[in-house]
This record gives C-alpha cells, structure tokens and sequence, in this order.
C-alpha cells in the first residue's frame, strides 16, 4: 500500500519572518469574496428598484437584511493588520445593524422610505456605510483600486448630502448609480485576485499579536 503525502506548503518571507497559508486562512478569504458579491448584488439590485421607481418598493427592505448580513460576514472574515480599525468597523455594523432593526420594527412604512424621508436617521443607520466605506479605504490603500478609490468619497458625499438636504434628487440618482457599479466592479474583481494577496504579511498580524501580549 503506498500512501500520499501532501506537499509542503509554500513558506512566504514576511516583514517580521516567514509565514505559511494554511486552507483556514484561504477559507476565510473566500467567505469574505463571497460576502462582499452578495452585498453588492443586494445593493445593485435595491439601487435598480430605486433608480427605475419600480413599484415593489417592499423588496428593499429584505434586500437591505442581505446586504447587511453579507457585509457582517465580510467584516468578521477581512484580513486587516490593526487589530483596533477591524473591531471598530464591526462596532459600527453593529449599531447601524440594531438601528436598522429597531427602525424596520417601529416603522408603519417600508424601512427605505422611512430613511429617505427621515434624514435624521442615518445618524443611526448610516453606520453600516461607515463600516463598508472602511472597507473600500482598506482596499484602496492596500491595492490601489481604482473603484475603491472612488467610492470612499461617494458614500459620505452621498450620505452626508441627503442628511444636510444640499443634494438634488438627480444628484443623488447620478451618486446611487455609480455606487452601485463601481461595488460590483469591485466585487467582481475581487473574484480573480490572487488569495494570499486579501491574507496579507501574517508576520505583521503574529508581531503586533505579540506586541498586545506583552503589555498585558
């Protein structure tokens, strides 16, 4: 009987040492792929609905629990060597989250309509596009994305335009819409990056790990 040896994993040379990429570090990547293509089909296709006026103005409001899931589990899964940035943007999805519920619970109309007629309320709900515009910044630092580098500035111009009223309904359309793609185009082109490239040095992530130990 003859018996398989798998093959040595490949060891990388990091800032402070090697490292290897184990299938759990790849897992984690692909979930957090995954995540960002389901919050963006989620936000393109509510954009679409808003965009084109459809009727079914309801649907925005399941659209939204998707996209706000699939952004959670992108923001638990990322890879970002601050350990302190990586739990802010999850405390910020966090609140913008329970804001979202409590306004879909106590609400008589549809949770879209009550944000876009309520500018106020993104004081609460707008964490979550805290939370994702943190992930476009991480993206646009760490890989000189293009889309990502857009679209940092757009989601608080767009946002903080509607709260102080300075935006004009087609000026928010026009907004909305490049949002909506550029995400995509994003997402998409997260699909075909090299994995190891979203791991990052883990040398970096095991030295500051043990740097936060010592102090202790």
């Amino acid at each position: 009987m003859t018996t398989q040896t798998l093959p040595p994993a490949e060891v990388y040379q990091g800032q402070f040492g090697e490292f290897t990429i184990t299938q759990s570090d790849r897992t984690s990547v692909i979930i957090y792929r995954a995540g960002l293509m389901v919050a963006a089909l989620s936000f393109a296709i509510g954009s679409a609905l808003v965009l084109y006026k459809n009727p079914i103005i309801t649907a925005l409001t399941p659209l939204y629990a998707c996209f706000i899931l699939a952004l959670g589990v992108s923001l638990f899964t990322i890879h970002i060597y601050m350990a302190s940035l990586h739990r802010m943007l999850q405390v910020f999805w966090a609140i913008g989250t329970i804001a979202s519920v409590i306004l879909a619970i106590s609400s008589t109309e549809p949770l879209a309509l009550t944000v876009y007629n309520q500018p106020l309320t993104l004081f609460g709900v707008g964490f979550i596009f805290v939370a994702l515009t943190g992930i476009y910044f991480k993206e646009a630092v760490c890989f000189n994305r293009l889309e990502t580098k857009v679209l940092t500035p757009i989601v608080p111009v767009l946002l903080l335009g509607h709260l102080v009223g300075i935006l004009p309904t087609q000026g928010e359309s026009v907004l909305l819409g490049i949002w909506a793609t550029l995400f995509l185009v994003f997402a998409l082109r997260k699909t075909v990056q090299e994995i190891p490239a979203d791991i990052g040095d883990k040398s970096v992530f095991t030295y500051l790990k043990e740097q936060r130990l010592a102090k202790v």
